[in-house]
Protein backbone atom coordinates (compact mmCIF):
# COMPACT_ATOMS: atom_id res chain seq x y z
CA UNK A 1 0.00 0.00 0.00
CA UNK A 2 1.05 3.61 -1.07
CA UNK A 3 0.76 5.78 2.50
CA UNK A 4 1.69 9.31 2.63
CA UNK A 5 2.06 11.34 6.22
CA UNK A 6 -1.86 12.32 5.83
CA UNK A 7 -3.38 9.09 4.82
CA UNK A 8 -1.12 8.13 8.15
CA UNK A 9 -2.70 11.18 9.94
CA UNK A 10 -6.25 10.07 8.98
CA UNK A 11 -5.44 6.37 10.12
CA UNK A 12 -4.13 7.28 13.41
CA UNK A 13 -6.52 9.64 14.47
CA UNK A 14 -8.96 6.93 13.96
CA UNK A 15 -7.33 4.58 16.40
CA UNK A 16 -7.68 7.81 19.14
CA UNK A 17 -4.07 9.33 18.33
CA UNK A 18 -4.44 12.85 19.38
CA UNK A 19 -1.74 14.26 16.92
CA UNK A 20 -2.05 16.75 14.66
CA UNK A 21 -0.99 16.91 11.19
CA UNK A 22 2.34 18.68 11.87
CA UNK A 23 3.40 16.44 13.92
CA UNK A 24 2.23 13.16 12.01
CA UNK A 25 4.26 14.95 9.11
CA UNK A 26 7.38 15.88 11.42
CA UNK A 27 7.49 11.80 12.71
CA UNK A 28 7.05 10.55 9.05
CA UNK A 29 10.28 12.50 7.44
CA UNK A 30 12.30 11.52 10.57
CA UNK A 31 11.27 7.80 9.96
CA UNK A 32 12.54 8.48 6.34
CA UNK A 33 9.24 7.67 4.70
CA UNK A 34 8.53 9.32 1.59
CA UNK A 35 5.61 8.94 -0.97
CA UNK A 36 7.40 8.65 -4.04
CA UNK A 37 5.18 10.75 -6.84
CA UNK A 38 4.58 8.10 -9.42
CA UNK A 39 5.46 9.01 -13.19
CA UNK A 40 2.45 9.41 -15.80
CA UNK A 41 2.37 7.04 -18.60
CA UNK A 42 2.45 9.52 -21.37
CA UNK A 43 5.82 10.47 -20.17
CA UNK A 44 6.75 6.42 -20.36
CA UNK A 45 5.55 6.73 -23.47
CA UNK A 46 6.96 9.69 -25.27
CA UNK A 47 10.47 8.59 -23.48
CA UNK A 48 10.08 5.46 -25.71
CA UNK A 49 10.03 7.69 -28.95
CA UNK A 50 13.77 8.19 -28.41
CA UNK A 51 14.21 6.61 -32.06
CA UNK A 52 12.65 9.68 -34.30
CA UNK A 53 15.22 11.68 -36.35
CA UNK A 54 13.73 15.59 -37.19
CA UNK A 55 13.16 15.18 -40.72
CA UNK A 56 15.74 17.18 -42.93
CA UNK A 57 13.81 17.59 -46.42
CA UNK A 58 10.24 18.00 -47.45
CA UNK A 59 7.74 14.90 -47.65
CA UNK A 60 9.92 12.74 -45.54
CA UNK A 61 7.55 12.30 -42.50
CA UNK A 62 4.07 13.01 -41.80
CA UNK A 63 2.55 13.18 -38.72
CA UNK A 64 -0.85 12.12 -38.55
CA UNK A 65 -3.68 12.23 -36.10
CA UNK A 66 -7.46 12.78 -35.29
CA UNK A 67 -9.18 15.92 -34.08
CA UNK A 68 -12.10 15.26 -32.48
CA UNK A 69 -15.22 18.05 -31.87
CA UNK A 70 -18.97 18.62 -31.58
CA UNK A 71 -21.44 20.66 -33.90
CA UNK A 72 -23.70 22.68 -32.45
CA UNK A 73 -26.56 20.22 -33.29
CA UNK A 74 -24.62 17.77 -30.71
CA UNK A 75 -23.00 15.67 -33.56
CA UNK A 76 -19.60 14.18 -33.11
CA UNK A 77 -16.86 15.39 -35.88
CA UNK A 78 -13.72 13.81 -36.55
CA UNK A 79 -11.19 15.43 -38.38
CA UNK A 80 -7.64 13.55 -39.65
CA UNK A 81 -4.84 15.15 -40.00
CA UNK A 82 -1.81 14.74 -41.45
CA UNK A 83 0.95 17.03 -41.16
CA UNK A 84 4.57 17.27 -43.14
CA UNK A 85 6.75 17.58 -40.32
CA UNK A 86 9.43 19.54 -42.39
CA UNK A 87 7.61 21.77 -44.15
CA UNK A 88 4.39 22.16 -41.98
CA UNK A 89 2.68 21.29 -45.13
CA UNK A 90 -1.02 19.66 -44.75
CA UNK A 91 -2.08 17.60 -47.45
CA UNK A 92 -4.84 16.04 -45.76
CA UNK A 93 -7.62 17.44 -43.43
CA UNK A 94 -10.34 15.34 -44.00
CA UNK A 95 -13.52 15.40 -41.86
CA UNK A 96 -16.24 12.55 -41.09
CA UNK A 97 -18.97 11.82 -39.02
CA UNK A 98 -17.17 8.34 -38.82
CA UNK A 99 -14.29 7.08 -40.04
CA UNK A 100 -13.24 3.27 -40.98
CA UNK A 101 -9.85 1.94 -41.42
CA UNK A 102 -10.85 2.08 -45.09
CA UNK A 103 -11.50 5.38 -45.15
CA UNK A 104 -8.12 6.17 -43.72
CA UNK A 105 -6.52 4.43 -46.24
CA UNK A 106 -8.08 6.23 -48.80
CA UNK A 107 -7.71 9.70 -47.99
CA UNK A 108 -3.71 8.53 -47.18
CA UNK A 109 -3.85 7.19 -50.97
CA UNK A 110 -5.36 10.27 -52.11
CA UNK A 111 -2.64 12.69 -50.53
CA UNK A 112 0.41 10.11 -51.69
CA UNK A 113 -1.01 10.75 -55.53
CA UNK A 114 -0.83 14.25 -55.08
CA UNK A 115 1.98 14.98 -53.23
CA UNK A 116 4.00 11.87 -53.37
CA UNK A 117 4.74 9.14 -51.18
CA UNK A 118 6.72 10.70 -47.49
CA UNK A 119 9.00 8.60 -46.39
CA UNK A 120 8.12 7.50 -42.89
CA UNK A 121 4.33 8.20 -41.06
CA UNK A 122 4.36 8.83 -37.32
CA UNK A 123 0.66 8.42 -36.12
CA UNK A 124 -0.77 10.38 -32.61
CA UNK A 125 -0.47 9.06 -29.44
CA UNK A 126 -3.83 7.20 -29.90
CA UNK A 127 -4.68 3.80 -30.51
CA UNK A 128 -6.53 4.62 -33.33
CA UNK A 129 -4.60 3.62 -36.35
CA UNK A 130 -0.78 2.08 -36.81
CA UNK A 131 -0.03 2.80 -40.22
CA UNK A 132 3.55 2.93 -41.79
CA UNK A 133 4.34 3.30 -45.36
CA UNK A 134 7.40 3.47 -47.64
Amino acid sequence: MRYGYRRVHVLLRREGWNINIKKAYRIYNELGLQLRNKTPKRRVKAKLRDDRKPATEPNETWAMDFVHDQLATGRKIRVLTVVDTFSRFSPIVDPRFSYRAEDVVQSLERACARVGYGGAAQRGCFAEFSIFFA
